[in-house]
């Protein structure tokens, strides 16, 4: 039987969609059955077109909506939301604030988890979005927290400005969202979705 793992996301302009899409598609070449999934927007049309997001978001709104069965049905998830201020958007945050359920049942208790992000700059938040954003939301459900460690040699180097940490893949997306997410990046979060793969399908087997 096929692992079975999870991508849900959040995104604004497209930059975490597409660490997302590398994630879905490391997670697939490792034999895993993957559900991507979305959050729901909470911003009005109109401040969405104020913002200039509307013609961005309509890359990802065929992707369905995540909702618990998604979490309970996963051998292992992944998580990934652009900082704001130093914490997930507030729309992943309204989707983890509805898992009451899942949590009251300790129904996802022991899988794996893993987070990734998007900052505006090198230094906007990007690791501390994910310890202070996602981990102890993984620790109250009971996730085992998977990183990105440094076996993925590129993010140790210093020769260009790059996202990802042992903490998780991210892209820095400049302050316009003019950058898109590199091949280091990508990378990054291939990686990391690989990794946690693994992870879950050697728990899964036992």
């Amino acid at each position: 039987m096929s692992t079975k793992i999870l991508v849900v996301f959040y995104s604004t302009y497209g930059h975490v969609y597409q660490l997302a899409l590398a994630a879905e598609e490391a997670a697939k070449k490792e034999g895993a059955e993957v559900r991507l999934r979305r959050v729901a927007e909470t911003l009005p049309q109109e401040v969405l077109t104020k913002m200039h997001a509307t013609e961005a978001q309509k890359a990802f709104a065929h992707v369905p909506l995540a909702t618990p069965d998604d979490l309970e049905w996963a051998d292992g998830s992944i998580w990934a939301s652009p900082t704001r201020f130093g914490a997930v958007a507030s729309q992943m945050k309204a989707f983890m604030d509805s898992l009451g359920g899942v949590w009251m049942k300790g129904a996802v208790i022991g899988r794996p988890a893993a987070a990734m992000t998007s900052t505006a700059t090198q230094h906007g938040g990007n690791e501390v979005t994910i310890i202070s954003g996602f981990w102890p939301f993984f620790a109250h459900l009971g996730l085992a927290i998977v990183g990105l460690p440094y076996s993925f040699p590129d993010q140790s180097g210093v020769e260009a400005v790059k996202g990802c940490s042992p903490y998780g893949a991210s892209t820095i997306s400049g302050a316009n969202g003019e950058r898109l997410p590199s091949p280091s990046e990508l990378a990054g979060a291939q990686f990391q979705a690989q990794h946690l793969t693994r992870i879950a399908s050697s728990l899964a087997a036992k």
